[in-house]
């Protein structure tokens, strides 16, 4: 088959042909045989010096410029290719080189970060290469997180260097200009989004994570000469999520519905988690601009307080409220088993409406209406056995043989809430003798702790919404546990090395600008794959964040001459995948340097 040009009423024409020789009379003839009109090369020419033969070029190596000859391209005459290596040429050495900027550069433009940096860049007069650097930054934390300098050392990777300056240590300066522009770096990317692939803000998750440091000591407070507190130290102990006893830094973000991260916020390691939802919100959420929204956050979110804030902006929420924490009143009609629903042996639900008195962010008592939703799920119980079970088991030994034990300091904490008050001498601070531990336990609390196995309560502005759709909807938190799983993992966020506040919020940045970068490059995946394939968790995200990360790791190119690249991995699935979702087909061809920027240019983030 072979593309042909023809005149037809002083118009030129495009078709694919095919030549085939016939017996006709005795003799062989040649007849061409019509498998495809094109329409007139007008529609196609780009301008550009001789299109027809470039057109004939591509159809033969496997990519061609018009879309519908795709499907021939099986049939399409090969073009051979010679290359000859010349003893101790550098091509004689296998040199290949990261290609995954192919889909990342599309990503990071398309979320407007590029043209972000290079306007940072002019109006602040920076000699060095910010779009480079931070480009290097972002695209190595999703293929292989390092150091700071150690990321910049891979910076020779690449098909391309990411790049352009030579000082490494110019890495920090860009760690400053992150940091002063990190509120314009989120609107950005969020404008980017809801211009491209749209925000879906109809739920909005919160909840907050911690990082530790290799550090032994916690940062100072900056405190006036007054000793009053001017700034607060931003590595501070306080509960770690992974029972670390270094420093911590707090880390709030905020979800969108499609599982894309909107913003994020620092605060020091020791601020309660509901003490965080506010801050955030006004930094970065109520700035937005968002439609009204549900916030779905986890129990220690909830305080009347917060639920006000959310509230006078117009927006409704659905939170976890601790049971363990209610009044007494409440656990008795979360226990009274009257007007459960049961779904199954494995299920039942409840709710109410209730009134509230609680205080505004200006001191003012307000009384605010909530439908409370309680569930029993046999899921959850198990958990929660197995989670207590050792503790339960050590309590009734304790029982059976007070004198047999030695009480440990985590076991002491733990039975803390089980002790009777009135115990313990108030004026003389008399211990009494762990021989009568026995008369501490109060047995009341620790049955209701029992009873209360299996039960889950959530809170909501939304009465009119159905039970169910409530619990459902408070079940969707989960996705932002994936996000942080991801950049724990995949995105190896911590230990964290970098040391002053600015920079640690800026590595903190970076680490949200890559993980949104997987999450829409995953969203597309998803997208592209049969409806069916959406079923199981395993296909939540399309792809899992290792996955992709090793996939476009491994998409290498290497160069055979001054004039021919070749691929490697292409044919991997997980890469497949990706590239599918991205519409691009990368034919078993040999690619000169303009098939590679044609390649490159040819790809869509939105």
């Amino acid at each position: 088959m072979h593309i042909e040009k023809y005149k037809t009423n002083g118009k030129y024409y495009l078709r694919l042909v095919e030549n085939k020789r016939i017996i006709k009379d005795g003799q062989s003839v040649n007849r061409k045989k019509l498998i495809l009109s094109l329409g007139r090369i007008d529609q196609y020419d780009d301008g550009q010096p001789n299109y027809l033969e470039r057109l004939r070029q591509s159809f033969r190596d496997g990519r061609p410029l018009i879309p519908a000859l795709q499907g021939y391209v099986e049939y399409a005459p090969k073009s051979v290719v010679q290359i000859s290596f010349e003893q101790g040429s550098t091509f004689c050495v296998a040199a290949p080189r990261r290609f995954a900027p192919c889909i990342l550069d599309s990503v990071f433009a398309a979320l407007g970060l590029d043209q972000l940096f290079a306007s940072i860049k002019h109006t602040s007069r920076i000699k060095y290469d910010l779009q480079g650097i931070v480009r290097l930054l972002t695209y190595g934390r999703i293929l292989e997180p390092a150091s700071k300098l150690a990321t910049m050392e891979q910076n020779e990777d690449y098909y391309r260097p990411l790049v352009k300056s030579s000082n490494n240590f110019n890495v920090y300066d860009a760690l400053d200009v992150i940091y002063a522009n990190r509120r314009q770096i989120i609107q950005r990317m969020n404008t980017n989004i809801s211009r491209g692939i749209g925000r879906n803000t109809s739920n909005v998750f919160y909840d907050v994570t911690n990082f530790f440091f290799e550090v032994e000591e916690p940062d100072d407070d900056i405190l006036d000469d007054e000793g009053n507190v001017l700034e607060k130290g931003l590595r501070k102990m306080g509960v770690s999520k992974e029972n670390r006893k270094q420093p911590i830094v707090q880390m709030g973000l905020f979800l969108d519905d499609n599982g894309i991260p909107i913003s994020i916020e620092m605060f020091p390691g020791n601020t309660l988690d509901h003490l965080t939802l506010r801050t955030a919100m006004k930094n970065t959420i109520d700035t937005l601009e968002l439609e009204r929204f549900i916030l779905v956050a986890d129990r220690g979110m909830y305080s009347g307080t917060n639920m006000c804030h959310v509230l006078n902006l117009g927006n409704g929420y659905i939170v976890s409220k601790s049971l363990k924490k209610s009044t007494q009143q409440d656990r008795e009609w979360v226990l009274d088993q009257r007007d459960y629903t049961e779904i199954s042996p494995d299920f039942k639900y409840k709710s109410r409406i209730v009134s509230r008195m609680v205080t505004d962010e200006d001191g003012t008592r307000k009384k605010i209406r909530e439908k409370v939703v309680v569930y029993w799920s046999k899921a959850f119980y198990a958990r929660e056995m197995h989670e207590n079970r050792s503790f339960l088991e050590f309590i009734e030994k304790l029982k059976a043989n007070p004198n047999g034990f030695r009480v440990s300091a985590a076991q002491s904490r733990s039975l803390k809430k089980f002790m009777q008050k009135d115990m313990l001498h108030m004026e003389t601070g008399e211990i009494v003798d762990s021989r009568k531990l026995l008369s501490l336990i109060d047995d009341k609390k620790l049955t209701e702790f029992n009873e209360l196995m299996g039960y889950y309560q959530i809170v909501t502005s939304e009465l009119e919404m159905d039970d169910r759709d409530i619990i459902d909807k408070y079940h969707g938190l989960t996705r932002i546990e994936d996000q942080f799983r991801e950049m724990k993992g995949t995105l190896n966020t911590r230990p964290i090395y970098v040391n002053t506040p600015e920079h640690i919020q800026a590595h903190l940045l970076i680490c949200f600008i890559a993980l949104t970068m997987m999450r829409i490059i995953q969203h597309k995946v998803k997208l592209s794959l049969p409806p069916d394939a959406g079923k199981s968790l395993f296909w939540t995200y399309g792809i899992s964040g290792s996955r992709l990360s090793k996939a476009l790791l491994d998409w290498k190119v290497e160069q055979l001459s001054s004039e021919y690249f070749r691929m490697s991995y292409v044919n991997s699935d997980d890469l497949r995948l990706i590239l599918d979702a991205f519409g691009l087909h990368i034919p078993p061809i040999l690619f000169t340097r303009g098939d590679l920027r044609t390649l490159k240019a040819s790809v869509s983030a939105f």
